[in-house]
């Protein structure tokens, strides 16, 4: 334990700032989830739709910096690469 004032509220800030990380990172686990759900059903714009959503919470996780934008921008291109894939098998015989 601290023993310090500043130390200690050095603590009480860092056990917040961990709250609010893990919950943005659960936030961006189920876009995510939610994402792969609607890939699986093959419903190509709920799953456009659920994509737009997942940039936006990966977006916002990098504007509080929770995460690095290259993190970000590498999830983006993943799910993309995804999403890309699935509409072109589906529009090719």
């Amino acid at each position: 334990m601290p023993q310090r004032k500043s130390a200690k509220k050095e603590l009480k800030k860092s056990l917040k700032r961990r709250q609010r990380n893990l919950k943005v990172k659960q936030q961006i686990k189920l876009a995510i989830k939610k994402f792969k759900k609607s890939l699986e059903n093959k419903d190509n714009e709920s799953a456009r739709t659920n994509l737009k959503e997942v940039f936006k919470v990966l977006d916002k996780a990098v504007s509080k910096r929770v995460i690095h934008p290259n993190k970000a921008a590498r999830k983006k291109s993943h799910l993309s690469k995804l999403l890309n894939h699935l509409t072109l098998k589906t529009s090719s015989p």
